[in-house]
């Protein structure tokens, strides 16, 4: 069930070079059935990144370039009266499609932000008070800038709760920027990609992560690691509910991915930077230096008993 998600692995790294631990995280995320974040410096892959997933899924795909004057109509649709029918007939934006690639989202304002708050959650749009259900799959893979850039706007709580993983694939070492220097254009290389599997074989391995097992140990484990960034002193506020809901999940999609059928402990553990630091604000220490989320997270793990 789960080895053609291997292909789309493969396929993937061709484009993506060195960057095979980033592939397998973001698979992880999209079996799950979540929400995919990539923050990172321009340049180094991540709108290709989102592209190659979309089509070695066999997923329908759009782009979203976001900027400061998007509306959230730009996004989501609007309604516009035409003559021979006498009324005002709704023309579906770009959201409805399977894979939504918002790019640069932390270029838009809140308000268009927002926008994007129930289709994420609920995968559902609702203008001129009709709710109109969008495709399935849907997830939205969206990259952002770092914050310190030029004409950013920080994205708020609610809207990163609702991304079941964030990753940064960073710089390449020197052997894969080797390879980029002197291979062929990623960009031309995507119209060679085909299809590994359809959206229903995805759907179908989605569902097919119900039968990963799940001891009761290993959920006592997990809630204590949301406990613990409740407890922990260096978080503003500690996990939601739903985040530990989506460590749970994320941990059967890595099991699966590494071909067992139950979930242990170092499953959680290899997804538990990407799925909890965005959703973690630190405090500032004494000296007046907030460490990174990763790097507290990873502080935390060590200090929570398996």
């Amino acid at each position: 069930m789960f080895t053609k998600l291997h292909a789309v692995a493969d396929q993937v790294g061709q484009i993506i070079v060195g960057k095979d631990l980033q592939i397998r995280q973001a698979l992880t995320c999209l079996l799950a059935g979540g929400h995919l974040l990539v923050e990172d410096v321009p340049g180094v892959g991540k709108t290709t990144l989102s592209h190659a997933l979309a089509i070695s899924l066999g997923l329908q795909f759009n782009r979203i370039q976001f900027t400061s004057d998007l509306l959230p109509a730009d996004v989501a649709g609007i309604s516009i009266y035409e003559r021979e029918a006498n009324a005002f007939m709704f023309h579906p934006g770009p959201i409805f499609t399977q894979v939504l690639l918002a790019d640069e989202i932390n270029r838009a304002t809140p308000k268009t932000q927002s926008g994007l708050l129930e289709a994420m959650e609920e995968r559902q749009i609702s203008a001129d008070g009709v709710t109109r259900p969008l495709p399935e799959p849907f997830f939205v893979i969206a990259t952002q800038n770092p914050t310190h850039q030029i004409g950013t706007f920080p994205l708020p709580e609610s809207q990163l709760d609702r991304f079941l993983m964030c990753l940064s694939l960073g710089y390449p070492d020197a052997a894969a920027e080797r390879a980029l220097l002197m291979g062929e254009d990623r960009r031309s290389m995507l119209k060679a990609l085909s299809a590994q599997m359809s959206a229903e074989e995805l759907a179908e391995a989605q569902r097919g992560l119900r039968k990963i097992h799940t001891s009761a140990s290993l959920v006592d484990y997990v809630h204590a690691l949301v406990q613990a960034t409740r407890q922990n002193g260096s978080f503003a506020e500690g996990l939601s509910p739903r985040a530990g809901l989506a460590l749970m999940q994320a941990a059967r999609a890595w099991a699966a991915l590494e071909g067992r059928d139950h979930v242990i402990p170092e499953d959680v553990q290899a997804v538990l930077v990407p799925v909890c630091a965005h959703r973690l604000r630190p405090v500032k220490s004494s000296q007046g230096v907030a460490l990174a989320s990763r790097d507290l997270v990873l502080q935390l793990q060590k200090s929570v008993p398996v």
